[in-house]
């Protein structure tokens, strides 16, 4: 069972790789972006248990929401399911984050119930830059400058405007906001900016902290394996992946690559290409626990406790994670190499890791000593990665700035918000960047990132029945 479990996490890093567009395969991922897509992938698809009408739809956009000299235009694409409308009918519109949008978030799952319940309409919107709603004809730094979250809340303040406009049976709808992850921050950040639009919002996972150096991501991540596959795998991955630093320190590289099975063109002596490989292993069971679902990382623990030593049971996960090739490219060039050529080749993990440099950081780094995962992958990794791939301009400095900026605009931790609901998993990652328990979020036990889009139903925890119950009483008042 354990094996299958494995083949089913090398399926989804696979599967993790296509939420954009469909991408020409004539370039290989390298190993760190194939780790960090999985990562940014989008909320979990919802179970359809019947087909829905959902149409394909577009809407012009000014390409530049804050520059009235500047004229030109883009298709953003939306998905509309209306088989509830009715005059009046409250609209539910689900933000789309650093992804492709697809049907099911406006097919089946809580939100699609309760929008059923009000005789809801149904809308998901695409993020410019992301999916098929590419503004500009590449993605160079220049034309990526049209590319940040304030043009993107401008967007939806747009849609929301000219949807009920060209609506006559929904020009007094009421509107409600939905978002996971990146596109749950957005809810949050539009009822700040924009609060006459919108009645209320269900922000799940949301990080509302720009942090450059998130150095509690891992730390969390660490806290899964060990609340849930307990001390003796939390052991075996310390210090099975302390072995393989020591290892590359003590002149026993061609011996650790070997066991990787890493590529010759690996260099042990290069500062960037152990980041980039130390970064690619912890963020492995980084997509573990982001997505763990009941059992997932018992099985994986029992996989690794299976072997004698701890070097080679690292080893040999994460070879099956990363597919198995033949050798595996772990240099820190190839990512450089990847993301300069997503200028003309679209492809989200671009936009994404720009917006990371320009806007919010969050590099999940190795920076605290309370988690398993080593000591070899420091925030300067990315930092580097920012300057490489975009622009000398992203320093250290700049980064933290922008970050510094951002907080400042939206609030940070303190947004200024009323009737937004925000729920975490309590083994979300992400969670130390959103609100708590204590600023008046739900924490849902032993849960993760964005698990509760799914429908109530008789396998949910009673944290996570509560949570969608309330959910579900709180949208009723903000209809009233």
């Amino acid at each position: 069972m354990a094996a299958l479990r494995l083949v089913c996490l090398f399926v989804v890093l696979v599967i993790g790789l296509v939420h954009s567009l469909d991408i020409p395969k004539i370039k290989d991922v390298p190993l760190l972006v194939k780790t960090l897509k999985n990562l940014n992938r989008g909320p979990p698809h919802q179970v359809m248990t019947k087909r829905a009408n959902v149409q394909e739809k577009w809407i012009t956009q000014k390409l530049d929401n804050f520059d009235a000299s500047n004229t030109q235009t883009y298709k953003m694409r939306y998905l509309l399911n209306d088989e509830f409308q009715t005059e009046g009918s409250p609209i539910f519109i689900y933000l789309g984050g650093e992804w492709e949008i697809e049907d099911s978030m406006v097919s089946a799952g809580h939100w699609y119930d309760m929008a059923q319940e009000h005789k809801g309409v149904l809308v998901y919107t695409e993020h410019r830059y992301y999916g098929q709603s590419i503004p500009t004809s590449t993605m160079s730094t220049d034309d990526l400058k049209y590319l940040d979250v304030k043009q993107a809340l401008a967007d939806v303040a747009v849609f929301i405007e000219t949807f009920k406009a060209e609506n006559p049976q929904l020009a007094n709808s009421k509107v409600i906001l939905a978002g996971g992850s990146y596109s749950a921050t957005m809810v949050v950040w539009f009822k700040r900016l924009y609060p006459d639009l919108i009645v209320g919002g269900w922000a799940s996972s949301a990080p509302l902290l720009a942090k450059v150096d998130f150095t509690e991501y891992k730390e969390v991540v660490g806290q899964a394996f060990l609340q849930l596959g307990g001390q003796k795998c939390y052991d075996r991955i310390e210090n099975g992946i302390a072995e393989l630093e020591s290892m590359f320190a003590n002149k026993r590289g061609a011996e650790a690559r070997a066991m990787l099975r890493l590529c010759n063109s690996f260099d042990d002596q290069n500062d960037l290409d152990l980041w980039t490989l130390f970064s690619s292993i912890s963020n492995i069971f980084a997509g573990v626990a982001q997505y763990q679902g009941t059992g997932d990382i018992e099985y994986y623990c029992d996989y690794l406790l299976s072997f004698n030593d701890d070097a080679t049971a690292i080893a040999n996960f994460v070879y099956w994670a990363w597919g198995m090739g033949n050798c595996i490219d772990a240099r820190y060039e190839g990512s450089v190499e990847y993301y300069l050529w997503g200028v003309d080749h679209f492809d989200a993990s671009r936009p994404w890791y720009y917006q990371t440099c320009n806007e919010y950081g969050w590099y999940q780094s190795s920076g605290s000593r309370n988690q398993p995962f080593g000591t070899k992958f420091p925030a300067t990794l990315y930092i580097n990665l920012c300057g490489d791939v975009f622009s000398s301009q992203y320093g250290n400095e700049q980064i933290n700035n922008n970050a510094a900026n951002t907080n400042e605009y939206f609030g940070g931790m303190e947004p200024g918000v009323d009737n937004i609901y925000m729920t975490h998993g309590a083994l979300d990652p992400w969670n130390p960047m959103g609100h708590g328990v204590e600023q008046g979020a739900t924490l849902i036990a032993n849960a993760s990132h964005c698990a509760d889009f799914g429908s109530i139903k008789s396998t949910d925890s009673a944290e996570m029945r509560a949570s969608k119950e309330k959910l579900a009483e709180l949208v009723r008042q903000w209809l009233a």
